[in-house]
C-alpha cells in the first residue's frame, strides 16, 4: 500500500519539530515505480547542509520502522523552502528579515520592498521610491501572495538598517548580494 501525504506528515511530524524546525510541507510522488519523498523543514536562523543531512538520517530511520515501506524502494528529500515559496505565515515574515519580497493584494497596486518589523498582524516594508525610502505597513489579511525575490545588487545600508537589522548581519548581507 503506498504511503499518502497525510500518513507521511505523521510519521515525520515529531522528529522534525524534536530538532527544532517547523514542517512546512510534505510531498509523495510516485515515479518510475518508485515512491519520492519530500519533507521541507524550515526554523528561525536557518540550517546547513549537515544539519539537514543528520534530519534525513532521523527521518529515513523512521519510514524504515513502517512495515509498509520496508522493503520499499524509495526516495528521501529533506530540504528548506525554495526561495519562490509564498509566504503565508507570520514565521515565513520574520524569516525574511530584511529581504526584497514582492507582496500582492487585495484591491491595491503590488508592494515591492524590503521585509521590516513583523507585528502582531502586519509586517513593516521598507520601499524605495526612486531613492526616497519610506515605510508601508501591510496587513498579512490584504496579502494575497508574497514571494522573496531575486536579487542581483547590494541592498542599502540605510533600508537594511530600517528594516531592523544589525551592523554584522549587514555587512553579511551586503557581502552575500550579488554573489
Amino acid at each position: 500500500m503506498p504511503i499518502g501525504s497525510p500518513e507521511l506528515n505523521d510519521l515525520v511530524e515529531k522528529v522534525v519539530t524534536d530538532r527544532g524546525f517547523d514542517l512546512e510541507d510534505v510531498v509523495v510522488r510516485r515515479r518510475d515505480g518508485r515512491d519520492e519523498f519530500s519533507v521541507v523543514v524550515d526554523r528561525d536562523g536557518g540550517s546547513d547542509l549537515d544539519v539537514l543531512a543528520e534530519l534525513s538520517t532521523e527521518i529515513g530511520e523512521v519510514l524504515d520502522a513502517v512495515p509498509a515501506l520496508a522493503d520499499a524502494a524509495y526516495t528521501l528529500e529533506v530540504t528548506s523552502p525554495g526561495i519562490d515559496r509564498p509566504l503565508t505565515a507570520p514565521r515565513h515574515w520574520r524569516r525574511a528579515l530584511g529581504r526584497r519580497v514582492r507582496i500582492e493584494r487585495d484591491g491595491s497596486d503590488a508592494v515591492v520592498g524590503r521585509v521590516g518589523q513583523v507585528s502582531g498582524d502586519d509586517v513593516a516594508i521598507v520601499v524605495n521610491h526612486k531613492g526616497r525610502l519610506a515605510v508601508e505597513t501591510v496587513g498579512f489579511d490584504s496579502v494575497t501572495r508574497a514571494v522573496v525575490q531575486v536579487e542581483f545588487s547590494r541592498p542599502s545600508v540605510a533600508e537594511l538598517e530600517m528594516c531592523g537589522l544589525g551592523p554584522d548581519e549587514i555587512a553579511a548581507r551586503r557581502a552575500d548580494a550579488g554573489h
